[in-house]
């Protein structure tokens, strides 16, 4: 089961610009184990009742409020499709729904100034920072030991890289892993490639020879599809294959290149230039889309789905290329597409070749603010459901149904209904997925390859398949590298927007460039532009971040 779509969010910080509505508003219960020391707003939290035992889910009917803050989250009703329904039913647990309404900071903002948070927040991590400075969420180190799950699957290195300025730990994590993840890599044609002979794909020698014969022999298909080049996506991608641990991530995201313990400016990478050399020769010579600048998602979607596309190479590969595989294959099943391993350049160790990054900490988190009248019972609730039980219960469905009893090392027991009812099964499987608020993706992603790995051949999951042999072995470990960005309204957060838009520009006018001279000439003046804006300061505050991430990975 895959992640939950991570879709568009608007920002929590954008609302929270009341800090004095938010200080006012943050009353209610501190968490049992709390001091009564002076919290990160600098008011005095107020001291709790004496510790108790483990609360257990499931003794007594429990209830608690969800905010999704999402414009485009509304959430299911709790207990209305048969998982949630089973878990309400067996826990006397019940979750209720507040909604955006599609404007999730005009919610919030009425939340703020009514003085009427709810239980819990769920959305994107980096929202929650004022929440937490005005005082409005719940410290979590009281529960850790407690109620073990989230420290168990977890771990020390995602719990401190979650933590808050004041040391403290206010988020519980959503889908965090111990293991690679990522949809992202090179698609190929299969229909295409058979009638080719199935040449070698491996160098980029390979690949633009093999572009050379597309053209040569289908004129009216597009021998390399990079997606939207506007966002990067598979030009990022390309950048990957001339030198080993080299993910697009260093192009895309962060814009620069770690080198002896430091960033770098990308314009100043020598693998750089030697990539947007490639891909500018690429569209120089109508190998690969003409209008990737400007083309959207949902063109680049028709040209998969019809088989109009030789190699389509991409941040976001599995999911788009999945559903096209799909339809080609559904009456032809010799049409659709498969994976290769990443294209690399001649000489280098294709096995160090990671075509992009994936981070531990998942996708969003899950907080409680101080509105709550029972934040242990909501985190026991939380932890329950991030465990091996609770991820089954939710994810996979109630014991009896698509599963009996649990193998050796935890996993479930699939039954003859799981494999005889697909569809049925997807569809009740599906009704959950925006229910999944702390899912445990090390745990889960052991049950989804176990699933797949019991259907015949022709039967598995197309993205699974090549998840499992191909893009989570070729994904490089980024973590320390996340959330390093400096605020918008800070120096550096103003050279990093400027950095973004000359980046783009620049990457748009090397790929349309009338010569390998020209693409060299306009990186090399994008660098002087880009250290004139000041992005050596830039990078120094990314680096300082990024030790800082790595001290509190490494801090027990």
């Amino acid at each position: 089961m895959s992640k939950a779509l991570s879709k568009g969010a608007g920002s929590i910080a954008a609302v929270l610009t009341l800090g004095t509505v938010l200080a006012a508003c943050s009353g209610g219960a501190g968490p049992a184990g709390d001091t009564g020391a002076p919290d990160s707003s600098g008011k005095e939290a107020p001291k709790p009742a004496a510790a108790a035992g483990p609360w257990k889910v499931g003794s007594e009917p429990f209830s608690f409020s969800l905010y999704g803050n999402y414009g485009w989250y509304t959430m299911p009703v709790w207990g209305k499709d048969l998982f949630s329904k089973a878990v309400q039913e067996k826990l006397k647990l019940n979750i209720t729904a507040i909604n955006s309404g599609g404007n999730q900071e005009a919610k919030l903002n009425t939340m703020i100034v009514g003085g009427d948070l709810p239980d819990v927040i769920w959305g994107d991590r980096p929202d929650f920072d004022r929440l937490i400075a005005n005082g409005a969420l719940v410290p979590l180190d009281p529960y850790l030991d407690k109620y073990p799950n989230l420290k168990k699957w977890a771990g020390d290195e995602i719990l401190n890289m979650l933590r808050y300025k004041d040391g403290k730990l206010y988020l519980f994590p959503n889908w965090y892993t111990n293991k690679p993840t990522g949809n992202a890599g090179y698609v190929v044609n299969k229909k295409i490639y058979n009638e080719l002979g199935k040449p070698k794909l491996e160098t980029l020698d390979d690949l633009y020879s093999y572009l050379k014969l597309v053209k040569e022999k289908y004129p009216n298909v597009i021998p390399l599809e990079p997606g939207q080049a506007k966002d990067g996506k598979g030009v990022d991608i390309l950048y990957s294959a001339f030198a080993e641990n080299n993910p697009a991530s260093y192009a895309g995201t962060l814009r620069a290149v770690p080198k002896d313990g430091k960033f770098t400016s990308l314009f100043a990478d020598p693998v750089y230039k030697e990539a947007m050399v490639f891909v500018n020769k690429l569209h120089r010579e109508k190998l690969m889309t003409q209008d990737a600048l400007t083309q959207t998602v949902d063109q680049v979607r028709e040209k998969i789905n019809t088989g109009r596309v030789a190699v389509y190479v991409d941040v976001t590969a599995i999911e788009y290329a999945s559903k096209g595989h799909a339809l080609l294959s559904k009456d032809d099943p010799n049409a659709g597409y498969f994976m290769i391993w990443p294209i690399h350049k001649a000489g280098l160790d294709k096995n160090k070749i990671t075509v992009a990054h994936y981070d531990r900490l998942g996708w969003n988190a899950a907080a409680i603010t101080t509105k709550a009248k029972d934040p242990e019972k909501i985190f026991a609730v939380l932890d329950w459901m991030t465990s091996p039980e609770g991820m089954r219960e939710i994810v996979w469905g109630p014991e009896g149904m698509y599963w009996q009893g649990v193998d050796s090392e935890g996993l479930p027991n699939l039954t003859d209904k799981f494999f005889a009812e697909p569809e049925e099964r997807m569809k009740n499987m599906n009704a959950t997925n925006d229910l999944q608020f702390v899912g445990n993706a090390t745990y889960n992603d052991k049950i989804k390859v176990k699933a797949e790995l019991s259907l015949p051949e022709e039967k598995r999951s197309w993205e699974t398949k090549y998840q499992d042999s191909i893009t989570w072995k070729t994904h490089l470990d980024l973590t320390a590298m996340r959330g390093i960005e400096p605020p918008k309204d800070s120096p550096e957060g103003v050279i990093r927007e400027r950095w973004i838009e000359l980046y783009k520009k620049v990457r748009g006018q090397a790929m349309l460039a009338g010569s390998e001279q020209e693409v060299i000439a306009i990186i090399e003046k994008g660098e002087k532009d880009a250290q004139a804006l000041g992005v050596g300061k830039l990078l120094d505050y990314l680096t300082a971040k990024w030790k800082e991430n790595e001290a509190k990975m490494k801090k027990k």
